[in-house]
């Protein structure tokens, strides 16, 4: 039986790639091997949507960034952090006690665009008070590019609501795709 021993794994060039602690835990230190950037924004209070307007969402707070490659209520690709991306929107639509919506949409822009597939839209049949939706996609992305989140509600003449910290969007970088 042979065992191997190392409290630490080094490139060439002597960069610590991975370590341990002796006691089974492991610090990948190469952000090569790690799925970053990473991010995860919602909104800090509720934002009064107007009826068929495309509103850009105002994520104002973070609860983590590791490359602080969000701002101005977006994530932009930092340089050299180009790849495929996980990409999650969530919304949570109020629309009071007495208004329902015809149609809800929830949108991901890139570069300042709408990007064609990717929305979804809700047409409720009835009266809907509150609802949540969540889109979910995976995007080639280059540094630079950068993605912002909007939301659509037609109401039939009354403001929509979304609602706070169940509003956000978060997303990173997928590694060996």
């Amino acid at each position: 039986m042979s065992t191997l021993e190392v409290n630490n794994i080094k490139d060439t060039g002597s960069n610590s790639l991975i370590s341990s602690d002796g006691s089974g835990t492991f610090t990948i230190n190469n952000g090569v091997l790690k799925n970053t950037p990473a991010f995860s924004v919602n909104l800090g209070s509720n934002q009064v949507l107007s009826n068929n307007v495309v509103t850009k969402i105002l994520l104002d707070t973070e609860e983590y960034d590791t490359d602080s490659a969000f701002a101005s209520n977006k994530f932009t690709v930092p340089t050299g952090k180009g790849g495929k991306y996980a990409i999650t929107l969530n919304i949570y639509w109020s629309l009071g006690n007495t208004e329902s919506a015809s149609e809800l949409r929830l949108q991901l822009y890139k570069n300042g665009s709408a990007l064609n597939r990717e929305w979804i839209s809700f047409n409720p049949s009835g009266r809907l008070t509150a609802m949540a939706q969540t889109l979910k996609v995976d995007l080639d992305l280059s540094a630079g590019d950068y993605l912002e989140m909007y939301a659509l509600g037609y109401t039939g003449g009354a403001s929509i609501t979304a609602v706070d910290t169940q509003t956000k969007m978060s997303g990173f970088r997928i590694i060996g795709a």
